[in-house]
Formats: structure tokens, C-alpha cells, sequence
């Protein structure tokens, strides 16, 4: 798990290693010091001569300042490589996502991930940054400390033997009682997170619903959760203090009145007045430096299940992969299935699609209708390998798909989503995803054939004109209709319509489609539809019931043999109104 997050440290190795060279030279100078003090304040009651004291005075100094460059160059060599370190963590998820098989992104909730690449990330990085610091110099500056101790107080040092022990003892307590609330806390962003993406992306249904009140509710609600689990762990954090406190002013104590009665009665074996402000000085050194390793045992604890969920993205296998020697040209649009079965999961108990036999000429219409949970979607999904096959074979222009270059075989598949999206910018930015060198001639000819140009060119900016996020500036009916131009710009061997055109009238949804014969002869065209007057001209229609392909055949043939579309047409149809559902 750690080996997977430090891979991404690359080019901020060197920062990292100047930093602990830097801390290391800090730990060394800060415990000489201590011990140079204590040798000048020694020599002062035994009388010292004036150059050398200004000989020591000017040896402190300059170890101080060293000791100040060292810390201030860590301090800024340690920030580069923890914010550049976190710059490729979050770089290295977000391209891992972009990845993924849609198998692998339904493992992840989209807040969940929208979690670790913020507050996961921003954990490690902090927790990085005090490994490199803190974590380097707190054990050298102990170590450092506790030898000079022994070296300069003899057996006086013994009272660290006791003090350490038990400061030790209850910052492990601390650390095992505070990691389970942290834990707990980042599964609940995510619920957090989940309620913020929810509540923006509905907020016009929240508020024709006036539901204002719930969702406020609902956000309070996991927000608290998340403060109780928070102020619980801080609470148990919170014993650091007085614990080190405790320690300290014992360690104080002991040195004090020991120390002193010794050097009084003078049976100190040699300890005097300088040594022992020296062993006073070690011994905060020592609590301090234990209480920072404490925070830092904490920080880690806390960064462990960040490191972990980051880890998960990183670690994880895409289920589709780029075949060997892979094919780099789709001959046509025909799309063939061939004994087809799928499933989401190895788990799952039940096939979404079952037994699928099919051949679809290129250049030919093909209409599918069929109730929800059908597998409609699911069907059109396997031929750009959006999802793999579980048993059997997709063929394109007469070749398995598993055996094409990814970007070949979905460069040549254009799919437009009932609920697709569209990206901030211009709406000619959202139409150059189709072709990034397409032309205004061309953007506005897709345009045409897409029913979009007469609304676009209505708006004041015209096909400048910017889009909000999420296309929220434009109607269901124009969002779709820019998506299908979008389409249409990739000029496709196929094009596939997942009922997106749902949200246009019937006589834009005829005018739709009169264009893509018109205009697009060659192209094979999969449109999936709720209306019957969307798909009764094509070609083939197929009629999807629980996974399978129920029926097929021409509108006039299916009206005769399959019960199930002569219902739905007569549902639609009846009272000559064509549009019900």
C-alpha cells in the first residue's frame, strides 16, 4: 500500500532527500548545543577568561544560525516535495479513472472519488510533509538527547527510564482509541459528499418539490455525524498534553531536587551546575520530541485510511485492456452478436442479457424498444466495449471487438445518452469533442442535421455562446440535440441513440431522422426509443423483454407476429395520439 503512494514522489525524490539531510543536520546541531552550554556555564564559575568566552559565545551562535538555515531550507524544500507529491497523487488517480472499464467505475461512487482526490490527498499530503520533518527529526533529536543525557547526568539520566516508558505507554492508547473514529470519518465523507453532488445536481427538483428544508435536513444530519466522529478522536488526541505535561514537570522535579542535593551534599560523583541545566534541557528535548512523534503517530493513523483508499484506486486492474497487435482500422458499420451473454459481475446470479443472436448490416436503421430494465442500454453498451462480453462475441466490420485498438473501434462509435452531458465553455468547445479540427461549415451542417442550428443561432453569441456547467443554461430538448451534432461531427460508422431524443417533439424527433437517412446513408444507426414513431421506419426493429431479443422484424411484420409491440403501439396510438407512453 505504501509502495503504491510513494511511487508517485518521481521527480520530488531529491527535495525529499535534501529535506531529511536538512533535519538531520538540525537534530545534530540542536543536541551539541545543550552540551556546549553547559561546558561555558561550567567554566564560568570556575572563572573563564574573556576570549574564550566570547570564543563560545561566537561557536553558539554560529551552530544557531546554521541551525536556523537548516530548518528554514527544510522548511521550503519539504513544502515542494509534499505539494508535489500530492500534485502526482491526484494526477496518477485521475488518469488511473480515465481507465477504467465502466465495470471498474461502478466499484467507486462518484463522491467517493471526488473524497480521495481532496480530503484523502490533502491527508497524505500533510502527513508526508511531517515525515519528512517531523518524522526525521524527533527520533534523532531523542536519540540524540537521551545519549548526551547519560553522558552529562550519569545515573540522574536514569528517570527518563521511568518517564519514557509511561509516556510511550499512553500515546499508544491514545493512538489505538483514536484510529477506529478516524476511520469511521472518511466513509462519511463520502455520504457527505454524496448529499452535496445529489443536492446540486437536483436542485431544480428539490425546489418544484419545495424540499428545500429536507435536504438541509439530510446535510445537517451527515454533517454532525461526521463532527461527533471528529470530536470524539480529537477528544482522545487531546490527552496528549497533559500527559507530556505530567512527564515534563515530573522529569523537572526529579532533576531539580536530586540534582540539586547532590551537588550540595557533593556526593553528585562529579555532576555540577551546568550539567544538570543541561539535563533539564535534554529532558524537555526528550518529552518534546516524544510528543511530536505522538502527533505524528496520530497524523499517520489518520493518513493510513486515506493511504488505503487511495491505494484501491490505484491498485486497480481495469477489466478491458488494449489487445496485443491490435487492429487499427474498422472496415464498416456491420455489427454482428453471436451467441451473446452478460453479466455485471462474476457474482451476480442472473444474466442482464441472455443468449443474444444478431446481424446488422452496415448502413442499416435499427430501432429498439422494450420496458425498463430490459437491457436496452446494455445491449448497445457491448459493441463500443463500454462493458466486455461474459460469454460469446461482438463483432464490428466483421471483427471481435476485444481484438481492436480501444481508440480505434470507440472513435468509430458515436453514442448519445438520453441524460448526456455537456461541458462548460462554448458550445463550439462542446462540438469539437466530436472532431477537435472540425470547421464552423461543418459544426454548423452537423448542427442542421441535428435540428440544433435554428435555436443556436437564435442565441445572441450564436455558436459562441458559453455554456454553464452541466449545460444547465440550455433545455433538455437543446442538450440533446447539440449532443447528437456532437455525434455526428465524429462522422461515425456508427451511431448509436440511446433514447435521446426523448426530450424533442415528434416532428424535430421525424426531422432527426429524415436527415441521418438523407445524410447518412453509410452509417448504421441504433436508435433506442420509447415511442413507437421514433423506430417504425427502420429497418429492423428489435423488441427487448428481460434480456433477450423477444421479437424482430419490420414494423409491419412485428405489428403481426409479437404481441407485446402491437401492445405498445396500440397504447400509443390510441385516440391518434402518438406521443403517449
Amino acid at each position: 500500500m505504501f509502495r503504491t503512494v510513494q511511487r508517485c514522489l518521481r521527480e520530488y525524490r531529491r527535495p525529499t532527500i535534501i529535506t531529511i539531510l536538512f533535519m538531520t543536520g538540525e537534530a545534530i546541531i540542536e543536541a551539541v548545543i545543550p552540551f556546549i552550554t553547559a561546558r561555558l556555564v561550567d567554566n564560568i564559575n570556575s572563572g573563564i577568561e574573556m576570549p574564550v568566552l566570547l570564543r563560545t559565545g561566537l561557536l553558539l551562535l554560529l551552530l544557531t544560525l546554521i541551525s536556523l538555515f537548516f530548518g528554514g531550507s527544510a522548511g521550503f524544500t519539504s513544502a515542494r516535495a509534499a505539494s508535489g507529491f500530492a500534485k502526482n497523487v491526484r494526477h496518477d488517480i485521475f488518469e488511473k479513472v480515465q481507465t477504467f472499464a465502466f465495470s471498474n467505475i461502478d466499484k467507486f461512487s462518484t463522491s467517493s472519488l471526488v473524497t480521495r482526490l481532496t480530503t484523502d490527498i490533502n491527508n497524505v499530503q500533510m502527513a508526508f510533509m511531517m515525515l519528512i520533518r517531523i518524522a526525521v527529526r524527533a527520533p534523532l533529536m531523542l536519540l540524540f538527547s537521551i545519549i548526551m543525557a547519560f553522558i552529562m547526568g550519569g545515573k540522574l539520566a536514569m528517570t527518563f527510564v521511568v518517564v519514557i516508558p509511561v509516556l510511550v505507554f499512553g500515546l499508544l492508547m491514545i493512538g489505538k482509541h483514536a484510529l477506529p473514529a478516524f476511520r469511521s470519518v472518511f466513509k462519511k465523507y463520502d455520504k457527505l459528499n454524496e448529499s452535496i453532488e445529489e443536492n446540486v445536481r437536483g436542485m431544480r427538483v428539490v425546489k418544484g418539490f419545495s424540499r428545500e428544508e429536507y435536504e438541509k435536513q439530510k446535510f445537517r444530519t451527515a454533517a454532525e455525524d461526521i463532527c461527533k466522529d471528529f470530536t470524539k478522536a480529537e477528544r482522545i488526541v487531546a490527552l496528549n498534553a497533559p500527559i507530556m505535561q505530567l512527564c515534563l514537570y515530573f522529569n523537572m522535579a526529579f532533576i531539580l531536587l536530586v540534582g540539586s542535593k547532590l551537588i550540595i551534599t557533593g556526593t553528585g560523583n562529579g555532576i555540577n551546575v551546568g550539567e544538570m541545566s543541561s539535563m533539564l534541557t535534554y529532558g524537555f528535548q526528550i518529552l518534546i520530541n516524544l510528543m511530536m512523534l505522538s502527533m505524528i503517530y496520530v497524523m499517520l493513523t489518520m493518513s493510513a485510511e486515506s493511504i488505503k483508499r487511495i491505494s484501491e484506486v490505484l491498485c486497480e486492474t481495469t477489466d478491458i485492456h488494449n489487445p496485443e497487435n491490435a487492429c487499427i482500422d474498422v472496415l464498416d458499420g456491420s455489427i454482428t452478436f453471436e451467441n451473446v451473454s452478460f453479466k455485471y459481475s462474476q457474482k451476480a446470479r442472473r444474466f442482464a442479457l441472455s443468449d443474444i443472436d444478431l446481424t446488422i448490416p452496415s448502413g442499416a436503421t435499427v430501432g429498439v424498444i422494450g420496458g425498463t430494465g430490459s437491457s436496452k442500454s446494455t445491449l448497445v453498451q457491448l459493441i463500443p466495449r463500454l462493458y466486455d462480453v461474459t460469454e460469446g462475441t461482438v463483432k464490428v466490420g466483421g471483427i471481435d471487438v476485444r481484438e481492436y485498438d480501444l481508440h480505434t473501434l470507440r472513435d468509430s462509435v458515436a453514442m448519445v445518452l438520453q441524460k448526456n452531458v455537456l461541458f462548460s465553455g462554448t458550445i463550439k468547445d462542446n462540438l469539437r469533442w466530436g472532431n477537435p479540427d472540425a470547421t464552423d461549415e461543418e459544426m454548423i451542417e452537423a448542427c442542421k442535421l441535428a435540428q440544433a442550428h435554428d435555436f443556436v443561432t437564435a442565441f445572441p453569441d450564436g455558436y459562441d455562446t458559453m455554456i454553464e456547467q452541466g449545460g444547465s443554461n440550455v433545455s433538455g430538448g437543446q442538450k440533446q440535440r447539440l449532443c447528437i451534432a456532437r455525434a455526428l461531427l465524429k462522422k461515425p460508422k456508427i451511431l448509436i441513440l440511446d433514447d435521446s431524443t426523448s426530450a424533442v417533439d415528434t416532428k424535430t424527433d421525424a426531422q432527426i431522422r429524415r436527415g441521418f437517412r438523407e445524410f447518412i446513408p453509410d452509417t448504421t444507426k441504433i436508435i433506442i426509443a420509447q415511442r413507437i414513431a421514433s423506430v417504425q421506419d427502420a429497418d429492423i426493429i428489435l423488441v427487448m423483454d428481460n434480456g433477450k431479443i423477444a421479437a424482430s422484424g419490420t414494423h409491419d411484420e412485428l405489428l403481426q407476429t409479437s404481441d407485446i409491440y402491437r401492445e405498445v403501439y396500440e397504447q400509443q396510438t390510441n385516440g391518434g395520439d402518438s406521443d403517449a407512453a
